[in-house]
This record gives C-alpha cells, sequence and structure tokens, in this order.
C-alpha cells in the first residue's frame, strides 16, 4: 500500500480521483473479513461505476495514504442522490476517516444541482453500518430495499 509517513487520528481526509497509478493500490483496500457482507470489494465496485455513467467514485486518502472508498449514484436530474458504496478499510478503522469522509461527501452532494436528499441502505444488523450513518443524521424511512434497510438525509 502506497503511504507517505505515519498516519494519526488528526491526518488530513480527503476525497481524490482514481488514477491508472493508485487503482491496484484502491483496490487493494478490505474491510474485516466478517464485514465482508456488508460492502462490495472495491475491485467491483469500480468495474460497476465503469458501466454506470452516474457514478461518482473517488479514494479516501489520509494525507498520502489511502484509507477508503465511496461511489455515489449522481443523476442531476433528480433531487434524491444515492450512497452507493462506502468503506474505510480494516487497518483505519476507529480513527475517525469514515466520518471525516462522509462528512465530506455530504457536502459534496448537498452542492450538485438539485439535491434535496442523500440515501443509504444497509444491512439492518447489530455490527453494521446503521449506526454510523445515523449519527451523521441519516434517519431510516421504513423502507427495504431487499435485504437493506433504507435511510435518507435530507438537505431541504
Amino acid at each position: 500500500m502506497e503511504s507517505q509517513g505515519e498516519i494519526t487520528r488528526e491526518s488530513q481526509v480527503s476525497l481524490r480521483e482514481i488514477t491508472k497509478e493508485t487503482v491496484r493500490t484502491i483496490c487493494d483496500l478490505k474491510v474485516s473479513p466478517e464485514q465482508n457482507r456488508f460492502v462490495a470489494p472495491v475491485s467491483v465496485s469500480i468495474a460497476q461505476a465503469y458501466f454506470e455513467p452516474k457514478a461518482w467514485f473517488r479514494a479516501i486518502y489520509a494525507d498520502e495514504t489511502p484509507v477508503g472508498f465511496v461511489m455515489v449514484y449522481r443523476d442531476t436530474d433528480e433531487p434524491v442522490y444515492y450512497l452507493w458504496r462506502f468503506l474505510v478499510d480494516q487497518k483505519y478503522q476507529g480513527m475517525e476517516f469514515g466520518k471525516q469522509a462522509m462528512l465530506l461527501v455530504i457536502d459534496k452532494v448537498r452542492n450538485w444541482p438539485n439535491a434535496e436528499e442523500l440515501l443509504v441502505s444497509y444491512v439492518p444488523d447489530q455490527d453494521g453500518p446503521g449506526e454510523f450513518y445515523q449519527k451523521l443524521g441519516f434517519e431510516p424511512t421504513g423502507e427495504m430495499e431487499g435485504i437493506e434497510e433504507v435511510a435518507s438525509l435530507v438537505f431541504v
């Protein structure tokens, strides 16, 4: 994994485009084995993104170290956007990078055309990401998408 020095909780989090130079490193990011059922591998997400023109995706960096991945379904003709994928590598969980990255994503989406709402769906499980999203302001809608619970963050 490419890295430039030690990262800490105080490291600067940013969202960066994935390039041909960084794609292998980004694809190596993984959640813990027990979290695999909650999110697809980065390589699958990037492959899907290349065949979906409305996918917006970025690597999450802490300083100069890739620590995660995010993908949003972005249809600027609609007021609702969807957080499609989000993960922080198992080595970097618990360092607040996920929270900082999600705040950056929320701020970005809030400023996209017509943005009124950001939706996310997740497996409702005590070890799942539901509590994480709720702490960021997402509220369960009561809807299900297959086996996943849908939550909404309203901007207006």
